[in-house]
């Protein structure tokens, strides 16, 4: 547990460092609230709750993918590194360590979201809801994760920069994010259910109060887990038998 904490203290002073990567990751869900919710659902209690919480899975998409998606791409071009995969520890403490601060970089992307969504429009929920919607966001978070872990470890950053963006707002646009769950057209309402981002979304809703998520959703959600998890320790061992041999 020591381990992992000091990679994890090294890791998020590591991100904080750089200022634009905290701009970045909260501006773009903070500006999709403004930009795509408060305009079009901010009177709607309904709407506006369902639309605060896919706010919220686009925050967590946009932590995982570039926190570690660029984070690990960029780290592994530098000498340390390598010298940290010497040590007896493992892997464990520094995979471990990268999801942490991904959560903690979640939690700085999605408090901006919050606080527009209660001065600028009409969201309710009880504290209990609003509990449950944090700890669905936590396992909604995972296949981002490991999406982000494999794209890292798999591209040299100029490459997973681009993979990141192509990654994040297809599968945010296709699963439905930036559109109300009541009115969803017909095209995205057939291709939602087969991206990780509708299951995400779907457990967020649920956890506020609303529905249950669709059976597809939920299986095709633990397949991209499965997927990108074997992706992402393929291309971690890849990475280390080519730095290695």
């Amino acid at each position: 547990m020591s381990l992992l904490l000091t990679h994890t203290r090294y890791q998020f002073i590591e991100t904080v460092r750089v200022p634009i990567a905290v701009i970045g990751n909260s501006f773009f869900p903070a500006a999709s609230m403004l930009f795509f919710v408060v305009p079009f659902a901010g009177d709607d209690p309904l709407g506006a709750t369902l639309a605060t919480a896919s706010m919220l899975i686009f925050a967590v998409m946009s932590s995982a993918l570039f926190t570690h998606g660029l984070g690990v791409a960029e780290d592994r071009i530098q000498p340390w590194d390598p010298y940290t995969r010497t040590l007896p520890a493992g892997p464990w403490p520094r995979f471990g360590a990268r999801i942490l601060t991904a959560l903690a970089m979640t939690m700085v992307g999605i408090v901006p979201v919050l606080i527009v969504s209660a001065l600028l429009t009409e969201a309710t929920v009880t504290p209990g809801r609003l509990l449950l919607g944090l700890g669905a966001l936590v396992l909604a978070s995972v296949p981002f994760q490991l999406l982000g872990l494999f794209i890292g470890y798999a591209l040299p950053s100029k490459a997973a920069m681009a993979v990141v963006q192509l990654t994040l707002f297809p599968m945010a646009v296709g699963g439905g994010l930036f559109m109300s769950p009541l009115y969803t057209p017909a095209f995205i309402q057939v291709v939602a259910p087969f991206l990780p981002s509708r299951g995400a979304v779907e457990l967020v809703w649920a956890a506020v109060g609303y529905g249950t998520p669709g059976t597809l959703s939920l299986t095709m959600f633990g397949v991209w887990t499965l997927v990108a998890g074997v992706l992402a320790v393929w291309a971690y061992r890849r990475d280390e038998g080519r730095r290695f041999s």
